[in-house]
């Protein structure tokens, strides 16, 4: 029998399911980073052949404003080797630019509605980040704020 369980946790309701086995077609580790269809907040930015740390997340979410500044200090330790880093959000424009009047973000910000993106990568919480090499390929996934500058210095070379 297949046990269905909902778990609230620090006011997320999260889904798990035991016993059913992982149907999804979602990017990971070794796979091509998808298509991105983006509207971004100032100048779009020449990703082509770039190492990329993408990031999805939200105003309203305190786990992603805790990543704000770290993702800057990234974004300025390494954007002269080439990363870009995109964060993107599923709100609005002005939601965003608001936001940023108080927490700025120095990295590219994009927008995606009505969250395509967000189902294409099977993004359940966030934030949720993906560093791709140079070459396209997905080689780390998870919390912006376990990546290691080991694992982001493996895509600069």
């Amino acid at each position: 029998m297949k046990r269905v369980y909902f778990v609230y946790l620090a006011g997320i309701m999260a889904f798990m399911a035991e016993g059913l086995p992982a149907q999804n077609n979602f990017p990971g580790p070794g796979d091509s980073l998808p298509a991105l269809s983006l509207n971004f907040l100032g100048a779009e930015p020449d990703l082509r052949g770039k190492p990329l740390l993408i990031e999805f997340w939200a105003t309203w979410c305190p786990p992603c404003r805790k990543s704000i500044p770290h993702l800057n200090q990234i974004y300025s330790k390494f954007r002269g080797n080439g990363l870009q880093i995109v964060g993107i959000t599923d709100e609005d424009e002005g939601t965003v630019k608001q936001f940023e009047s108080k927490i700025p973000i120095t990295y590219n910000v994009a927008i995606n509605t009505p969250k395509s993106l967000y189902d294409q990568f099977g993004i359940e919480g966030i934030p949720t980040a993906f560093l791709v090499n140079r070459d396209g390929k997905i080689v780390w996934t998870g919390h912006p704020l376990e990546l290691t500058e080991t694992q982001i210095q493996s895509v600069l070379n």
